[in-house]
């Protein structure tokens, strides 16, 4: 195998890497102050489309981590620009918050339920019937399915919840239509925030503590891959994948020398 380039940029996932039920994770702080001390490019990802990269951004400050509005990309950014680039000025009838429905508005999206072109499926603690119901229909009348994410799970202190992947699997069986997933593992959301950062995947890494999303979206991107195990993969789970990251480390306060 060819020696890979210097890693001259860094994407990592946020939950399970850089925090964890909203406590930072020993090492977070350092690595991305060194980051952003090096002025490397570099992204802070996540999956969850529920907030604005703004909502974020004042999150990681309230623990330590000072991470700019422009370093955040969510799979709503991805959905959105996805959409503005299939086709600008649309229309959709939305399920999801803040995060999604400010991402459509920002690239002159038309939020509607009557004949729109899409049905945008994202993350929400609000999951109504009557909400899916309406999407079934659209659909079922020529509406296009997109979904931010294909997570079928998420954390919550009290356990696992339902996620858009699960929710987006109710509307598959009601429709026969399948989703386009925005989202990791789609590495189209890899190289929209490379873009984003004017960054190479050749000399570009991603960090993530799951096998099935980060590390496989990196992988399919063409970046070095750093699996970490302070989030929900476990290193004995690595070798149940046909797939295996460039790396395995303990923690990201494993990675701060390699900036």
């Amino acid at each position: 195998m060819a020696e890979r380039k210097p890693i001259e940029s860094w994407l990592t996932d946020m939950d399970g890497v850089l925090i964890h039920e909203g406590v930072p994770i020993p090492g977070a702080d350092a690595f991305i102050k060194k980051l952003r001390d090096s002025g490397k490019p570099f992204l802070v990802l996540t999956n969850n489309s529920i907030y604005t990269a703004r909502d974020l951004q004042a999150r990681l400050t309230r623990m330590g981590l000072e991470v700019p509005v422009e370093n955040i990309w969510t799979s709503a950014l991805a959905t959105a620009k996805f959409l503005d680039d299939q086709r600008p000025g649309g229309t959709a009838y939305v399920i999801g918050e803040a995060g999604l429905t400010t991402a459509l508005h920002d690239i002159g999206y038309v939020l509607t339920d009557h004949d729109p072109d899409y049905v945008v499926l994202g993350e929400t603690r609000t999951y109504s019937f009557e909400a899916m119901t309406k999407a079934v229909r659209l659909i079922n009348g020529g509406a296009r399915f997109i979904c931010t994410n294909p997570d079928e799970t998420g954390p919550s202190t009290e356990g696992p919840l339902p996620a858009t992947g699960a929710v987006a699997a109710l509307i598959t069986k009601a429709t026969g239509k399948n989703p386009y997933f925005a989202g990791k593992p789609n590495p189209l959301m890899m190289r929209t925030g490379l873009n984003a950062i004017g960054a190479h995947s050749e000399t570009s890494a991603m960090i993530g503590d799951r096998m099935d999303t980060d590390v496989l979206a990196g992988l399919e991107a063409g970046m070095e891959t750093f699996l970490v195990l302070t989030g929900l993969t476990a290193r004995g789970d690595v070798d149940r994948h046909p797939f295996r990251p460039s790396n395995i480390v303990d923690s990201i306060a494993d990675l701060v020398d390699r900036i």
